[in-house]
């Protein structure tokens, strides 16, 4: 079965691994220069007193590398492409040639033959990914030190995450293959849940995997105040802001039409906005995921698309008992 696995698979697997050896080499190639940038490391460029070095390497930084985060955005469907290019012909391939009469009537009992397939090819989909994973993550270094891992386009592509993608795409396109018995429509359908799930989970829980942090102060003279949301700091430039606002002296939520009405009257009074909210007790807050939890919201996440990728392989499994097909 292993031997059958190899070469009813291999094309997919070099593939795969051509996509994932030539991100790997573009990635070297660049991030070898960014990280020149920084001979001493990034760690030594944060904080506000900065060297003159460090403020060269920073700009160099943002002039030669900005499309970085762009650039990464597209490398977003990778785990996707992994596990579906997996999952998608494991069953559907057999439904579509008519070969499963032969396949799953042999010496190999057919739950055997899928439990074979599922392993190794699952285990080769989170392989992929996992390196895939890491040279993200390397490439990507000097970025985390100075701005964070929780944007989009250093969450969802380091750490864990990318192997719990490609194990759910792998999973949904093995179901969908099962179900619609063919293999592109069955790329489709998991492309389609693939999105709705990551948006979902990016979206709305993975802000509230843990309660958020929130700080509260007065308004100084000198700070540096905006109409919609106060810059207002954490203490750790790394944390993941999830929303900031203004409150009256009584602590009531002040909404964007109060903040424009006050700023308007700063203007007219020909104060700084600062100095007018001070002035009136106003003060500003802040909700925040610190950045030490990057790992613990990276366990989580990997786990949900791990659970949900069980529960699609569940479905795969319970149809081939019954043999619906």
């Amino acid at each position: 079965m292993t031997w059958l696995t190899w070469r009813q698979h291999r094309a997919e697997m070099y593939a795969l691994g051509l996509l994932v050896a030539a991100i790997g080499a573009f990635l070297l190639a660049v991030g070898l220069q960014m990280h020149s940038l920084f001979p001493g490391g990034a760690g030594q460029c944060t904080g506000i007193d900065l060297t003159e070095a460090c403020s060269t390497a920073i700009r160099r930084l943002n002039d030669e590398h900005g499309y970085a985060s762009k650039m990464l955005n597209l490398f977003s469907l990778v785990p996707f492409l992994i596990g579906a290019f997996f999952g998608a012909p494991l069953v559907a391939r057999e439904l579509e040639a008519g070969t499963w009469q032969f396949a799953w009537t042999q010496s190999v009992p057919r739950m055997r033959w899928l439990a074979v397939k599922l392993g190794a090819l699952g285990f080769a989909t989170a392989l992929l990914a996992g390196v895939f994973s890491a040279v993200i993550t390397w490439y990507r270094q000097p970025m985390d030190v100075l701005d964070g891992r929780f944007g989009a386009d250093a969450f969802d592509l380091e750490g864990l995450a990318p192997a719990g993608y490609a194990l759910f795409a792998f999973a949904a396109a093995t179901a969908a293959g099962a179900v619609l018995r063919r293999s592109l429509p069955a790329l489709a359908v998991a492309l389609g849940a693939f999105l709705a799930v990551r948006v979902l989970v990016a979206g709305w829980l993975r802000p509230n995997y843990q309660d958020t942090q929130r700080l509260v102060e007065l308004v100084a003279v000198g700070d540096p105040a905006d109409v919609g949301n106060p810059r207002m700091s954490t203490g750790n430039h790394l944390d993941w802001t999830i929303a900031s606002g203004y409150t009256d002296s009584a602590g009531r939520p002040l909404s964007l039409y109060d903040s424009a009405a006050m700023y308007s009257a700063a203007e007219k009074e020909g104060v700084k906005f600062s100095a007018y909210l001070h002035e009136r007790g106003v003060q500003q807050w802040v909700e925040f995921q610190p950045a030490e939890r990057f790992w613990t919201f990276q366990l989580v996440e990997t786990t949900i698309f791990a659970g949900l990728a069980a529960a699609l392989l569940a479905l795969v499994v319970w149809r081939f008992r019954r043999r619906v097909f």
